[in-house]
């Protein structure tokens, strides 16, 4: 079944984990929704891939869900490959020579309106005939997306998923009543429908119904999905790589053109620093219980209330590392529409730039709070620490010698 249980409606439980790769507990990968801005997650993966980090729990929104079941849905060596074959199926033809990049991003916008992604989705000319024309509620969309269904199931093993391989959640929004639904491999077994109903965005794509309701895209509800690590029952110490695509932050817009392009940012980055400064002072309060209880004497611990009450807390600790897309030359409000192989290349280079800079700082190894059970890291000019209540700097590693073709190691189709 979706999970549908908040954490803070029992008291908390706790878990230790084993240590992975990267040193820090349980490793999830959380992807937001974002259309061809997606290309930034696939070069995120090939830098943990690299690093021999593999995640234990993919969770994703969107284009973030496909990604996440390119992941999950392989065995590790095919992962790359297949995220791979998914962005070259769905990558344009590259900039012609002695055209000039806005224009040319403009003829590809209006190619894809047009006609569509092979492998991703085709027009559906009845759509286009009017808008009281009852088409079903299935099919009411401008496009359908059965060619995604037919590239989800070539390039995705459904079963090793619900063997029981990493971990995979995928959110989607109940059409009937608004609520966000997060469909869970370790509690029900996932298919292509879950996957295409979280990338099910109204009303270019038709709603995909699953045990009888409609879904729609996630993200028109919640397009970064933490709080499904938030609310998980039990907790355990983690890493958690949140790859977002949408830019909180931007300047002022001045033309009708910078308004639709700065709303499409502040839309669909969500509210992932209100999530996370929440969550902040919630695990705060837990660490609080659990070093309370230990000054606690034996007689007033062993009473059934004060054992409800210290149940509350939790030594758990999570590290969030946001990893944020960077604004390309001439984007605007049609950047998720961008399928041009130029840029998905340079998406998908930059997000291996950046989760290889995370990797070699790794400043979820420093030395934290005690009390502070969610450390935000975030990279800009240095790696900074955000927590409840302080931003302290990370003193700067020293980054290891590059290889002589670590400039063009990102792959991508």
């Amino acid at each position: 079944m979706a999970q549908d249980m908040s954490s803070s409606d029992k008291p908390a439980k706790c878990n230790g984990a084993s240590h992975s790769a990267a040193g820090a507990g349980r490793i999830v990968v959380v992807f937001q929704g974002g259309g061809a801005l997606g290309a930034y997650q696939a070069g995120v993966y090939q830098a943990l891939h690299e690093s021999g980090i593999e995640p234990d729990w993919v969770i994703g929104t969107s284009i973030g869900a496909i990604n996440a079941s390119l992941i999950a849905g392989n065995a590790p060596e095919e992962r790359l490959p297949a995220l791979e074959a998914f962005w070259r199926r769905v990558s344009k033809h590259q900039l012609p020579l002695g055209v000039d990049a806005s224009v040319w991003q403009s003829m590809s916008f209006a190619h894809t309106v047009s006609c569509g992604i092979p492998g991703f989705f085709s027009p559906n000319l009845w759509a286009h005939l009017g808008g009281h024309i009852k088409l079903g509620a299935e099919s009411a969309g401008y496009y359908s997306t059965e060619p995604l269904k037919q590239t989800l199931e070539d390039l995705v093993d459904f079963e090793r998923i619900n063997r029981g391989g990493p971990r995979l959640t995928i959110g989607a929004a109940l059409v009937r009543t608004s609520q966000m639904r997060y469909f869970d491999s370790r509690d029900t077994p996932l298919d292509a429908r879950h996957i295409m109903a979280s990338g099910a965005l109204p009303p270019a794509f038709p709603a995909v119904r699953i045990d009888g309701e409609l879904y729609w895209d996630g993200g028109i509800l919640s397009n970064t999905p933490a709080e499904a690590i938030f609310d998980d029952y039990p907790r355990f110490d983690s890493l958690v790589f949140a790859v977002h695509l949408w830019n909180p932050v931007g300047r002022e817009p001045e033309t009708m053109w910078d308004v639709a392009h700065r709303q499409k940012d502040v839309q669909y980055s969500s509210r992932i620093a209100n999530h996370i400064a929440r969550q902040s002072q919630t695990h705060r309060l837990r660490h609080v219980i659990e070093e309370l209880s230990d000054l606690l004497p034996q007689d007033v611990l062993a009473r059934t209330r004060v054992q409800e009450l210290v149940a509350h807390g939790c030594p758990t600790r999570m590290h969030i590392v946001r990893l944020m897309a960077p604004s390309l030359d001439h984007d605007d409000q049609t950047k998720d529409v961008d399928f041009s192989a130029s840029g998905i290349q340079r998406r998908w280079s930059a997000g291996y730039a950046h989760a290889m800079r995370a990797i070699e700082r790794a400043p979820w190894q420093g030395t934290f709070d005690s009390l502070d059970g969610v450390v935000l890291h975030e990279l800009g000019e240095d790696w900074q620490v955000k927590a409840a209540d302080h931003v302290a700097p990370i003193a700067p590693t020293k980054a290891r010698p590059a290889t002589p073709t670590a400039a063009t190691r990102a792959r991508a189709p």
